[in-house]
């Protein structure tokens, strides 16, 4: 899925070797610093090395179009960012900004259900709390169908019982679907329970795979 070679960023990264194999349970994992969600940013385009390759799907990142990688690959950033308007609003903004067609009523209380998320589609997205902001977050993603989960601490702001339950439900769509999710965790135990694969970065290096 993706291969990286050589990868150096400022003084964040220095990657000389990895591969994130498909349709698998990834996990990321390392201390506060160490360079995760930069490695995050680079797979989804947001910022580019200053040097060395990313493969996706054996094609040079730098040569892909990022709309087209944004369409397979999408990423959820750990602060969960919503829009003005009910959770109905906030989960159809998604497809509308992906160019995609706006999903059935009985799809979205599908998804909110993956989520945990028992809530009305019309109430408002401004009155839910941290937890619920970040579950409804992943369920705008889950929605768009991507190819690539990458997710960034998608259950930082959930107590560790419901985070249990929502990361099971994600393993188990992406396995279900033949989706690859690309993970970064602080929960040792969501890696050692959920992951197939675990990547340790330390001061930016690959320790681990």
């Amino acid at each position: 899925m993706f291969k990286i070679k050589d990868l150096k960023y400022k003084n964040i990264l220095n990657i000389k070797y990895l591969v994130i194999p498909e349709h698998k349970v990834n996990c990321i994992v390392g201390q506060s610093g160490s360079g995760k969600t930069t490695l995050m940013r680079m797979l989804n385009k947001l910022i580019s090395p200053d040097a060395g390759t990313i493969l996706f799907e054996g094609n040079d990142l730098s040569n892909i179009n990022s709309v087209e990688l944004r369409r397979k690959v999408v990423m959820l950033p750990q602060t969960p960012i919503l829009f003005d308007g009910s959770i109905r609003e906030n989960l159809q903004i998604g497809l509308r900004f992906a160019e995609k067609n706006e999903e059935t009523e009985a799809v979205m209380l599908e998804v909110l259900k993956l989520v945990h998320l028992n809530k009305s589609l019309d109430e408002n997205a401004d009155k839910l709390s941290g937890g619920e902001k970040q579950r409804l977050s992943l369920g705008r993603v889950i929605l768009l169908n991507p190819d690539v989960f990458l997710l960034d601490e998608p259950s930082s702001a959930l107590d560790e019982d419901t985070e249990q339950l929502i990361i099971k439900a994600v393993v188990e769509y992406s396995k279900k679907n033949n989706k690859t999710v690309i993970m970064v965790t602080h929960s040792k135990k969501v890696a050692s329970t959920f992951a197939d694969n675990i990547i340790e970065i330390k001061s930016g290096q690959v320790m681990e795979e």
